[in-house]
């Protein structure tokens, strides 16, 4: 008997850079065992490419991701939800796990300022992968500062 897999939804304000960053990581180091969405409040026309390029260098590919619209049946779909600076503009569903993450925002910043950014949020994706599905993580991937 196989247990369904969990899905999370990443939520920030533009979907362009935390939501999307933290959805990679999830994708990457838990491979196919968790179903991984994100979205925006208010979604940018297009990816940071300072997220990208900051992803890139932690052997993770975001580039071909869009911006996505929050949508009500996205939040209804999710087991979990992670909030990161987005407020009250996610739905609240009774059953659903919710957590909001405080991290800066990337927007605007440089490749230098983004990458702390980047690791905290990787560390974070980690002890989810940790607490949702222990086994659907990839050799090596709890190891603090391990490439993933």
């Amino acid at each position: 008997m196989t247990t369904p897999r969990p899905a999370v939804l990443f939520v920030c304000v533009h979907n362009a850079g935390r939501s999307q960053m933290a959805a990679g990581y999830l994708r990457h180091l838990a491979g196919d065992r968790v179903d991984v969405f994100s979205a925006g409040s208010e979604p940018a026309d297009r990816i940071n490419q300072v997220a990208v390029d900051a992803m890139a260098e932690d052997g993770v590919d975001i580039l071909g991701e869009v911006p996505r619209i929050l949508t009500t049946d996205a939040v209804r779909q999710a087991d979990v939800v992670i909030t990161m600076g987005c407020g009250d503009a996610c739905p609240v569903f009774p059953g659903k796990r919710y957590e909001d993450w405080e991290l800066s925002d990337p927007a605007g910043l440089p490749l230098d300022a983004v990458r702390p950014i980047r690791d905290e949020i990787r560390d974070r994706v980690r002890t989810l992968i940790a607490e949702l599905t222990p086994e659907a993580l990839t050799p090596g991937a709890l190891t603090p500062g391990a490439r993933p």
